[in-house]
């Protein structure tokens, strides 16, 4: 029956009420932690673009980690930053390599801690492309072997999970054939299945130094205008062994996640980007927005369009304030 009978201000009334009535609620389990390590830093260094975030040595890597834990962040996903980079990335599957390093620390210092890696070459890559070059082009067939020593490197190390960024076709399956010759069968892969080319990327090549040399990433990372090529992209890495798939970015995506959602069944994480976090950063210092208001919104927006987990740079400070 229409007012007066039915007055939606009922469940408003009283904050009581409104926290009965909710749909929608974060847990400190919902987040996961972005983390940088660079080879050879002896203390964190600041990002000058992500105010908060920082480049760690391995010692303040685990400590950040640990601290994350406490909080009931149950997952990190690491980003390494190498001494030396070349065309073929040959540092992304060193053994001794930064993140390999990292990985072995975190599952010594923190075994119940999900360590997540993330499976790309542009950190690593003199010319700061998700791949091998013909050209001025990544070779997509050359780059699924490069991607299948890093995947396979990482498992070797302990990663928990794998997690390839880079968008070339068939890189799931390629990953999931590596793993499963190789002994890593148990070892699961979260694809970024919807992966859109965006400038909110922009912080994030400076926090590893990966902005490409030349060009840009648009042959292989989606346009923003395509919806239903999303839907093909996250379908084909099911079809190809993904046992999790993610839309990046988050906030200018809420529209594929809660489609995504709606027709997958698998597990739907969202990336809510550097861009994404330096923007409301930026206004907060200004004073133009309160910044834990405008974060607490944003990743409720993320969650409500249909995401299970949402990679975050305020992961630690959300999973404080929604204890």
């Amino acid at each position: 029956m229409p007012f007066p009978t039915q007055r939606m201000r009922r469940y408003r009334k009283t904050k009581t009420l409104r926290r009965l009535f909710e749909e929608t609620r974060l847990v400190p389990s919902d987040f996961i932690l972005p983390l940088f390590t660079e080879e050879g830093l002896q203390s964190p260094k600041p990002i000058a673009s992500m105010p908060g975030v920082l480049r760690h040595s391995l010692s303040s890597l685990a400590r950040e980690a640990a601290a994350a834990h406490r909080l009931g962040i149950q997952g990190v996903l690491l980003f390494g930053i190498p001494k030396k980079k070349d065309a073929m990335a040959k540092e992304a599957h060193n053994p001794n390599g930064v993140i390999q390093k990292a990985v072995k620390l975190l599952k010594r210092e923190e075994p119940e801690l999900a360590v997540i890696t993330d499976v790309c070459a542009c950190e690593y890559t003199s010319h700061g492309h998700c791949g091998i070059l013909h050209g001025e082009d990544v070779d997509n067939d050359k780059t699924l072997e490069l991607l299948q020593k890093i995947a396979l490197s990482h498992a070797t190390a302990g990663a928990d999970m794998v997690a390839p960024s880079d968008m070339m076709d068939g890189r799931i399956r390629a990953i999931r054939q590596a793993l499963d010759q190789k002994g890593f069968p148990m070892t699961p892969i979260l694809s970024y299945a919807a992966k859109f080319s965006t400038c909110f990327y922009g912080p994030f090549r400076d926090a590893v130094d990966s902005a490409p040399a030349f060009g840009d990433r648009k042959t292989y990372q989606m346009p923003a205008s395509n919806s239903r090529e999303a839907m093909r992209e996250i379908q084909l890495d099911i079809e190809e062994g993904a046992d999790a798939v993610m839309v990046k970015p988050a906030l200018t995506a809420l529209d594929i996640i809660t489609k995504a959602r709606w027709r997958f069944q698998l597990p739907l994480w969202a990336y809510h980007v550097s861009g994404e976090y330096t923007m409301v950063k930026a206004a907060g210092k200004m004073g133009w927005l309160n910044e834990e208001t405008a974060m607490a919104e944003s990743l409720l927006a993320i969650k409500r369009a249909g995401a299970d987990r949402i990679i975050t740079y305020w992961a630690k400070e959300a999973a404080r304030l929604f204890k």
